[in-house]
């Protein structure tokens, strides 16, 4: 199966974290010092997937527990090299039926605003804008939406 769980220590994850950050850094000229930051041990009673083709790790996505009974979708990133194929649909469509299924009453992200395609897909998947929230509060460039589900 493509869609999979996988657990928070594994490696080629890690890759994929680190290439997202590294590219969300090119695209807002940004540092260290304004990104979150960010231990995959913080999804830990949520979930990590990844898709995964002919053993090759091309996208992934992850929920972190928050108090409200909700949780917050981090690490959303496909590899460019299997952009365009509705990867990152598959592991947010995932993240939201992970969500329901363990009773969540609603899920939340951040992305910026000139990433169009995160914007997209999160629009069509029927999020909707809110404030910001936590660690984005008061951030240019932030932008943040829910999902009631």
């Amino acid at each position: 199966m493509p869609l999979q769980t996988l657990p928070l220590t594994n490696a080629r994850a890690h890759f994929l974290m680190a290439e997202q950050q590294r590219e969300l850094r090119r695209l807002y000229n940004d540092t260290d010092e304004r990104t979150e930051p960010f231990d995959p041990a913080s999804l830990a009673g949520g979930v990590l997937l990844g898709y995964e083709e002919d053993g090759e790790l091309l996208a992934i996505g992850g929920l972190k527990p928050l108090q409200d009974g909700s949780a917050e979708i981090k690490r959303m990133y496909t590899l460019p090299s299997a952009r365009g194929r509705r990867l990152g649909r598959a592991v947010l469509e995932g993240l939201i039926e992970w969500g329901r299924a363990q009773g969540l009453t609603r899920l939340v992200l951040e992305t910026g605003d000139q990433q169009a395609e995160a914007l997209g897909l999160y629009q069509s998947s029927g999020f909707t804008r809110i404030p910001n929230f936590g660690y984005y509060v008061g951030m240019e460039n932030s932008l943040c939406f829910e999902l009631k589900l």
